[in-house]
């Protein structure tokens, strides 16, 4: 055994690896193991003298996180996936013949915190009223090599969590171990997606998958990753939005079409931005931006109470409540009101000016929309902590948008800010391909001065625009930022499981990593 890199521990759990074989036991079974019940079930459900007999012949599996020895018996604690229930293991009880060895050895010297068991046994409430099970028969199911961070509690209350975010977010398996309150939130985000999901379907909406690997990266402003097609010689890009794709279904018939689609950008990353994300993107024919900003407060206050039992929730602090209806401001009314200039009408070099006054970093690069969109980001968005749409953008920041049926120089496009930041970004959508391309080529003008986010051209969808498109309104939903806010994390690292970070260097890294297409 090559114990250069272990720790002591890990070098001593090894060694009673082989003890266990030594003597015959199999601490990695095949076999079936007849798990019927929970130690969650058991705790609600158990009541001493009232339904011993359902609980006469129970069989758990989990965890041991805890163990006292008291000579000829043992209390333990067993974290299955519900929870923590105390084991009562008595040694005459596991064993009844002669051979004690199977606690003396195996139970008391031979198992480690952090491994695997299941047990066999009864629910009895012990003399301080806790409901344990009292064991009849234990089995090794998986020997743990790597010692647990174990958090360290007393009477139930847990004083010294693991909290250390590079070991929580990069050894996440071990952080859903050890901080199990963990679990609960990614728990609520799947309660969160499926009551999204159920009200899309319940209204008609159809649920669909449209490609990862595009030849285009369309449908948002993004810095997008770029892979390698070896069968067909080409480039490829891991999608930044999968909003042409959707339209081109709108094209195609559908009415209402909706996807959780998995984005890429190759952009920084803080406590709202990771590279790899989850978006809900839906589009409805013979809709415009007014209907959808309806629909988007019901399926968020719906959301919110499936996911917590009520329309508010604590985040930073702060009390968030997600009952329609929300305020609504045009983004120029915004900027008004938070930095008192008034921008409606200012040219471009007009704009640099006041970013300048307002002290806001403007290169080159930036075109009118970017510097708008500039002002806004560092003036306003902080201040909107309930839900607020923000409606009626300029022009220049919304290449795929409808132009406002009323007001000139603007598009019909709201974005929803919740506690400061973007949660959705929705359009009564550009159905008309000759307005299109001209947006396109003005976003190549930028690109060309630099802006390595300005969109592409996509062809493509520019002909399917060119077979017609009905009036279509969209939304695109940032799905770990609503997560964030219906969970009550402070950051997108929180409600993802394994969130991108730089690799990690370990000891047996003698080589460069290969290169690899992506």
């Amino acid at each position: 055994m090559n114990t250069g890199n272990l720790s002591e521990q890990e070098i001593i759990r090894r060694e009673k690896l082989g003890e266990l074989t030594g003597l015959g036991v199999n601490a990695y079974p095949a076999a079936l193991y007849p798990v019927n019940t929970t130690a969650t079930y058991i705790k609600e459900n158990y009541k001493e003298g009232v339904n011993n007999a359902e609980f006469a012949d129970v069989c758990v599996a989990g965890r041991l996180m805890s163990r006292r020895d008291m000579g000829k018996a043992s209390f333990a604690s067993l974290q299955d996936s519900t929870g923590k229930i105390q084991l009562y293991v008595k040694r005459d009880d596991v064993c009844p013949s002669e051979d004690k060895s199977l606690y003396d050895k195996i139970w008391k010297h031979l198992l480690d915190l952090g491994d695997i068991v299941g047990a066999k046994g009864y629910v009895f409430t012990t003399k301080t009223g806790e409901t344990s099970i009292h064991v009849k028969e234990f089995s090794i199911l998986t020997k743990a090599l790597k010692p647990l961070p174990v958090a360290k509690e007393k009477e139930g209350e847990t004083f010294d969590a693991v909290t250390d975010p590079e070991f929580r977010y990069r050894q996440r398996y071990a952080d859903l171990i050890v901080n199990p309150q963990v679990k609960d939130v990614f728990v609520r985000r799947t309660k969160m997606i499926n009551a999204i999901r159920n009200f899309l379907n319940e209204r008609g909406a159809l649920e669909v998958d449209t490609p990862v690997l595009q030849s285009i990266p369309g449908g948002a402003a993004a810095r997008p990753f770029i892979t390698h097609h070896n069968a067909l010689d080409v480039p490829f890009y891991l999608r930044i939005a999968n909003e042409l794709y959707l339209k081109r279904l709108i094209v195609g018939g559908f009415d209402w079409v909706y996807e959780f689609s998995r984005n890429f950008r190759n952009e920084g990353m803080d406590r709202t931005h990771n590279p790899e994300f989850t978006v809900l993107e839906f589009y409805v024919a013979y809709k415009d931006y007014l209907w959808m900003m309806e629909t988007t407060e019901q399926l968020l206050e719906n959301a919110a109470i499936v996911t917590n039992g009520s329309t508010t929730v604590e985040v930073d602090g702060k009390t968030v409540d997600f009952k329609a209806p929300y305020r609504r401001i045009s983004m120029y009314d915004a900027i008004k009101e938070h930095t008192g200039i008034d921008i409606s009408g200012m040219d471009e070099e007009g704009l640099r000016e006041v970013c300048h006054k307002l002290h806001i970093h403007a290169d080159p690069t930036m075109g009118k929309g970017k510097l708008i969109d500039e002002i806004f980001s560092s003036k306003c968005e902080e201040h909107f902590i309930q839900p607020t749409f923000i409606i009626d953008y300029p022009v220049e920041m919304s290449p795929l948008t409808k132009k406002h049926r009323s007001k000139p120089g603007l598009v019909e496009r709201f974005e929803l800010m919740v506690n400061g930041k973007e949660i959705a970004n929705a359009y009564s959508e550009l159905n008309d391909p000759i307005d299109q391309r001209e947006r396109f080529e003005a976003q190549l003008q930028l690109m060309e001065r630099g802006d390595d986010e300005a969109m592409f051209i996509d062809h493509d969808f520019l002909r399917a625009l060119e077979y017609g498109m009905p009036p279509t309104a969209g939304i695109g939903f940032g799905i770990d930022r609503i997560c964030m806010l219906m969970t009550g994390q402070p950051s997108i690292q929180d409600v993802l499981f394994f969130p991108q970070m730089r690799p990690e260097k370990t000891p047996e890294q003698t080589l460069e990593h290969p290169k690899a297409d992506i």
